[in-house]
């Protein structure tokens, strides 16, 4: 239990300033906050395959799944 603690306390603190560290400069773009969003729903998707298909699957999954959301992101 202390370690999804761990892992709560973690999101919370370092999901704000990534989201802020794009918006800077003048005429920011919204792929900061595009990126914690897609973050979120690739844990839950990530989840999502280990629950049902088990540890190879999500083993898998889980870097195409990052790598997809990472090509979706806004451009900067």
């Amino acid at each position: 239990m202390s370690t999804v603690l761990v892992l709560l306390v973690t999101l919370a603190v370092w999901l704000p300033a990534l989201a802020f560290a794009e918006g800077g400069e003048v005429g920011g773009t919204y792929r900061g906050i595009a990126g914690v969003y897609y973050a979120l729903i690739w844990i839950v998707l990530s989840y999502g395959l280990y629950d049902s298909f088990g540890r190879k699957a999500l083993y898998v999954g889980a870097p195409i799944l990052a790598l997809v959301f990472y090509f979706i992101l806004p451009s900067a």
